[in-house]
């Protein structure tokens, strides 16, 4: 027993190890975001009740049928209900009835409003799918936050272990008579400096990791992490499409212009549903009921008639047709149909904004990946030529023709180069992964 209990608990141990030790990949987090997100789910939600009120337009349309008992005790003198006589007794009467109505012509307004109930429905998931483009934007820009840290964090320690060495040999140097003590100091504060840089990395590490966990609905932020890659610069021939042909295919399948468009024609669909209220309403209804009394007795035997005999011989049918023809109602319809009228033009502007908003967006993306990937460009010609400097400077420095402060200086200069150059990186291949985006390319980092 022993033996199994212990098998069950390494069994345990093994996976909530693997559990832990789990590390995220872009596409990993996208999809559990869009799964999981806070916000995600209340759209989802909105979407169910919008299937619900397409529901409750269709049962509309559908007749009613509603049913009602009722029992009482008189005592005293009263009116027997199946009788109509006046009697001074202590008097038990019950009834029941079932009625079925149906509307026949409401200014074709139930039709209507199954037709919004359709269009709600498809604009609140043109929403949900709207929320789920902008989480995977989001998760991919807190990806590449949390891959650029890592990436300095992983530079500072290069540059440290640098550092180390070389204040190892100043050690010697000054040990030696060869160098002055305070190059070695000089020394010990760019290590101390570069120890600095490693903390703040570290810690916007941590930062960033639980923003991007965050985004996932994931509070186990010790335990989350992403997957350790380096990713280059991805290749791409987006910019052999001009802003104009990346717009145009944009305009056919964002979600956000979609739902615009969508709040156009439900406004469209209330007017109609507005005009519907100026022409009458026709409604058809038939009723059954009986009812019951102890005081209702036989004429000729003045015995009692039984419960279930009363039933049928007290009961009846009524049917028949009504109609409600609107005169005059304080201006409600006319005030209505302009409203609607108002709220039309009010969804056009919104549509024409949303257009121009994702011109706009479409256009600053392709802006900003020919500049992002210029800054790149000399971000990498920066690091380049302060490497070099910094080899022509340590050889002087190694030889005593530069003192150990113009030696940190220019180990400063690579290090701030260093990461320029990694933010520089990631800065380019998010702004790459949003023009795609809009040009219907899914997010990947390969």
């Amino acid at each position: 027993m022993k033996v199994k209990i212990t098998g069950l608990l390494l069994i345990f141990s093994v996976v909530v190890g693997m559990a832990q030790q789990k590390k995220w990949t872009l596409e990993e987090c996208v999809y559990y975001a869009v799964e999981n997100n806070l916000t995600v789910k209340q759209f989802e939600l909105d979407l169910e009740n919008a299937a619900l009120d397409k529901s409750d337009a269709i049962g509309a349309l559908l007749p009613s049928l509603n049913s009602s008992l009722s029992a009482s005790a008189n005592t005293g003198l009263a009116l027997d209900p199946t009788t109509n006589n006046l009697v001074s007794a202590t008097i038990f009467s019950a009834s029941g009835s079932m009625t079925s109505s149906v509307t026949l012509f409401d200014g074709l307004q139930n039709y209507n409003r199954i037709e919004r109930a359709k269009l709600t429905a498809i604009s609140s998931q043109y929403r949900l799918d709207d929320s789920k483009d902008d989480i995977k934007l989001s998760v991919a820009n807190a990806y590449l936050n949390v891959l650029a840290n890592k990436e300095s964090l992983k530079v500072f320690k290069a540059q440290l272990a640098i550092t180390e060495q070389d204040l190892k040999r100043t050690q010697d140097l000054v040990d030696s008579g060869v160098l002055p003590s305070g190059d070695l100091l000089q020394i010990e504060a760019t290590a101390a400096t570069q120890e600095q840089q490693m903390i703040n990395a570290q810690n916007l590490i941590l930062i960033s990791k639980i923003s991007l966990a965050q985004l996932l609905s994931i509070t186990d932020y010790e335990n989350f992490d992403i997957a350790e890659e380096e990713f280059d610069i991805p290749p791409s021939d987006i910019l052999n499409n001009s802003a104009k042909v990346i717009f145009d295919k944009a305009l056919t399948f964002r979600n956000d212009i979609q739902f615009a468009l969508t709040g156009v024609e439900l406004a469209q669909k209330d007017l109609e549903i507005a005009k519907g209220a100026k022409y009458p309403s026709v409604g058809a209804f038939i009723n059954y009921n009986t009812r019951y009394s102890d005081q209702n007795n036989d004429p000729f035997t003045g015995e009692a008639i039984p419960f279930k005999d009363q039933l049928y011989i007290n009961d009846g049918i009524s049917y028949g047709a009504q109609m409600s023809i609107p005169i005059f109602n304080g201006w409600s319809v006319r005030n209505n149909i302009k409203r609607s009228q108002i709220s039309i033009d009010i969804a056009q502007i919104e549509y024409e904004r949303t257009k121009l908003q994702l011109e706009t967006d479409v256009n600053q993306a392709y802006v900003n990946v020919t500049n992002f990937f210029k800054a790149f460009q000399a971000a990498e010609k920066t690091l380049e030529a302060r490497t070099l400097a910094y080899q022509y400077s340590k050889e002087r420095y190694d030889v005593g023709l530069m003192n150990a402060f113009e030696f940190s200086q220019s180990q400063s200069l690579v290090d701030n180069a260093e990461a320029d150059l990694i933010r520089a990186k990631y800065d380019y291949i998010f702004r790459l992964k949003i023009l795609e985006f809009y040009f219907g390319i899914p997010i990947s980092l390969e």
